[in-house]
C-alpha cells in the first residue's frame, strides 16, 4: 500500500487534536492581567501538550518520509498512536483545570506513556516493513530515546503520588529532549537527497 492516505489522515487527526485543545482554553472575563493567574496551570498544560503533539507530528512525518510502502499492521499501529494522541486534549484540560492535582497528573503521564509506547511500536513496524538495511532502520537504531521517554513517564506517574509538580517537570523534561526533530532521521534524509 502507498503511504499517502496514512499521511493525510494522520495530519488531519493531529490538526483536529490541536484545535480541540485550543478550544478548551477559557477566556477570562476581566481585562486585567490578574485574571490570567488562575489560568496559568491550564496555559502551561496547553503549551506542553501542544509541544508534545507537535513533536509527534514532526517525528511521524520524518519516519513516514523514509518509507515507500506500508501494510495493514502499520495502519493499525498508526491508528493506535492517533487514538492515544486524541486523549491528549482531555488529560490536558483535566490536569490544567485541577491545578496539577494528583490523579489528573497521573492520567496525563499515562496518556504520554501510551503515546510513547504507540510511537515506538509504529517505528518498530515501519522498520520491520522497510527492512533492517533500510534508511529508516539505520536512522532509528535501537531507539533508546523512545524507550527512555516511556520509562520517565511511568516514573512521573509514580512520583505524582508524592509530588505532582515534580511529575510535570519530568514530563516537560522529556518534551525538551524531543523538541528538536530527530537528527538521526534528518541526517538520513539529507544524505539520501544529496545522492
Amino acid at each position: 500500500m502507498k503511504k499517502g492516505r496514512l499521511e493525510a489522515f494522520s495530519d488531519g487527526v493531529i490538526a483536529i487534536i490541536i484545535t480541540i485543545m485550543v478550544l478548551e482554553l477559557k477566556v477570562p472575563h476581566s481585562p486585567d492581567l490578574q485574571a490570567l493567574q488562575p489560568l496559568l496551570p491550564t496555559l502551561f498544560c496547553y503549551v506542553l501538550s501542544f509541544i508534545y503533539v507537535g513533536i509527534y507530528w514532526n517525528n511521524h512525518h520524518h519516519m513516514i518520509y523514509l518509507v515507500d510502502k506500508i501494510d495493514g499492521k502499520v495502519l493499525w499501529a498508526n491508528l493506535n498512536l492517533l487514538f492515544w494522541l486524541s486523549l491528549v486534549p482531555f488529560v490536558t484540560a483535566w490536569t490544567g483545570e485541577n491545578h496539577f492535582a494528583q490523579w489528573p497528573v497521573i492520567f496525563y503521564g499515562g496518556v504520554l506513556a501510551a503515546n510513547g509506547a504507540a510511537y515506538t511500536l509504529l517505528a518498530y513496524l515501519l522498520v520491520k516493513r522497510s527492512g533492517k538495511g533500510s534508511l529508516l532502520a539505520q536512522a532509528v537504531g535501537h531507539d533508546w530515546k523512545s524507550i527512555t521517554s516511556v520509562i520517565i513517564y511511568v516514573a512521573g506517574m509514580g512520583v505524582a503520588f508524592y509530588n505532582p509538580l515534580i511529575s510535570m517537570a519530568l514530563y516537560a523534561f522529556v518534551a525538551m529532549i524531543w523538541f528538536i526533530p530527530d537528527k538521526r532521521i534528518e541526517r538520513k534524509i539529507l544524505g539520501e537527497e544529496s545522492c
